[in-house]
């Protein structure tokens, strides 16, 4: 029997929050889609959103008897909602990352592991074609054993969100889990997920710019990833809010060449040792809601079979410690071993 999705809740309602709204609604016609926020929605707002209701107090969204909920709001804020949620056992999509500090979150892994309730951290970057086949040359060991890799990802954070104001975005304000290694760390999750786990970290993060927020906007970070192989990887990760051209790329040197792949022009290319040239194995334009459609079939599919989703909320836990060990790094200026 195929599970039927007839009742979802959305936690937070700013722009992941709609994306993920519209997508219910592409690939789940007919769905009784509900809101949770903090402040109500006008009877206009919520028929132009297509949602069945809209709640202020979790109590009320809890009668709604979602089967899943999807957390989009604040960071600072998921623990204390998705263990509301996951006690009325309602399964969970929690946005990255999946909270704003690694306290609490093993508890909330636990509990939902104890009553079989399906929690997925959302990094979405998992579900990109393009990463996906990098990944498998990568495990096919096109370019043999690796030596290095260099990652950077960056874009100017005013531009992010075109027409609101980014002071007022949560990736401006640390009280609600904002900041470069917070909100760009789909890196970590995917780097951990393409080489293994990382074992230490030489970090500085700092605020370079003069923009209005009270968090970090970039992070230059040095690591060990323990590879499958048994060997370990140098590796450098550059985040940054504060560069107009936007860029996501991953290089990776090994010893039959390079393999590149650019996020944002949804490209894999590989430079052979042997050819001397460069080959692009892989060019298609990313699809806006493409990837969370793939995310939210995943998550509904592991609740439906039983089984455990792509992305854990051990990985979502897994980049938090990261993130906590740059922190502390960059505070101490020294290397810290996870």
């Amino acid at each position: 029997m195929t599970y039927k999705v007839n009742r979802v809740l959305i936690v937070g309602l700013g722009s992941i929050g709609r994306r993920h709204l519209e997508v219910l609604n592409s690939i789940y016609p007919g769905v009784q889609i509900s809101a949770l926020r903090h402040d109500h929605c006008s009877a206009k707002e919520s028929e132009e959103l297509g949602l069945f209701a809209c709640f202020t107090k979790i109590e009320d969204a809890i009668k709604f008897k979602p089967q899943f909920a999807i957390i989009a709001n604040p960071s600072s804020k998921h623990i204390e909602i998705s263990k509301a949620l996951a006690r009325a056992g309602i399964h969970l999509l929690i946005e990255k990352p999946i909270a704003s500090e690694s306290r609490h979150v093993q508890e909330l892994i636990d509990f939902c592991h104890d009553k079989k309730i399906v929690l997925m951290t959302a990094y979405n970057l998992r579900f990109s074609p393009s990463l996906q086949h990098f990944r498998k040359l990568v495990l096919d060991k096109i370019i043999g054993n690796i030596f290095s890799i260099h990652t950077e990802v960056g874009q100017y954070l005013p531009n992010w969100r075109l027409g609101n104001n980014y002071q007022n975005n949560v990736s401006s304000k640390k009280k609600l889990g904002g900041g470069v290694l917070r909100e760009l760390s789909h890196e970590l999750d995917y780097l951990m997920w393409i080489f293994g786990p990382i074992s230490w970290v030489k970090s500085k993060i700092s605020k370079q710019s003069n923009l209005k927020i009270d968090v970090e906007d970039t992070a230059k970070i040095i690591f060990g990833l323990n590879s499958n192989t048994g060997n370990q990887i140098s590796a450098m990760l550059c985040m940054d809010f504060i560069r107009h051209d936007t860029t996501r790329k991953c290089s990776v040197i090994g010893e039959k060449g390079t393999l590149l792949w650019d996020g944002a022009l949804g490209e894999v290319s590989f430079y052979s040792a042997l050819n001397k040239s460069w080959d692009t194995t892989y060019s298609k334009p990313n699809e806006n809601n493409y990837m969370y459609e793939e995310e939210i079939k995943n998550f509904v599919s592991s609740i439906e079979l039983s089984c455990a989703p792509a992305v854990t909320g051990e990985d979502g836990l897994a980049v938090l410690l990261v993130i906590e060990a740059v922190t502390e790094s960059s505070n101490l200026e020294n290397v810290v071993y996870l």
